[in-house]
């Protein structure tokens, strides 16, 4: 929202149902199923009209999945009516298949196969008793400290790039993206 709040105040990004603050607009446990319901709720309440829906920010592939279903149930994916833009993060196999399809417009790419390697890069270091390997000490604080941490690269997936940045790297086979 420290982002999108400054086109929102412009009029250049409209929230039709206003709900921006993270209190109302987060999904519990972060579930496909509850994602859809909010989205169906808002396509109702908001949407009926036919009005155009340009964009949904998805903090996350679980959560797109269950958009995406809410949007098939009142009609997008046709010609006459184009899915919007819908993020995602995490390149889940059924949201990949969802990009490659049309369904969802890009995911953010962050590579476990990095994270792990870190991770145990930390624990050695902290069980042979040094400081753990950081490259960020300022971003996180839990309000007690500022927790120093390792940020891996995150990258931008689509269908235009996933084959080298999934298939071609190894993270996933070409069958992993077959629809079913």
């Amino acid at each position: 929202m420290s982002v999108l709040q400054s086109y929102i105040d412009k009029g250049q990004l409209i929230v039709k149902s206003g709900q921006t603050e993270f209190i109302k607009i987060a999904i519990q446990s972060w579930k496909s199923e509850n994602a859809q319901a909010r989205m169906d709720n808002l396509l109702t309440a908001y949407y009926a009209d036919g009005t155009k829906l340009d964009a949904i920010v998805s903090p996350n592939d679980s959560l797109a999945i269950g958009i995406i279903a809410a949007l098939k149930n009142v009609g997008y994916g046709s010609a006459d009516k184009p899915f919007p833009t819908i993020t995602g993060q995490d390149c889940d196999k059924p949201n990949v298949i969802a990009m490659i399809n049309g369904e969802q417009s890009m995911s953010v790419f962050k590579d476990t196969r990095t994270l792990a390697a870190k991770v145990v890069e930390m624990v050695d270091a902290l069980l042979q008793g040094k400081e753990a390997p950081v490259n960020n000490t300022e971003t996180y604080n839990n309000g007690v400290k500022v927790v120093p941490s390792f940020l891996c690269d995150p990258v931008y997936a689509d269908k235009d790039n996933y084959k080298e940045l999934l298939i071609d790297s190894g993270y996933y086979k070409e069958a992993d993206l077959q629809q079913n």
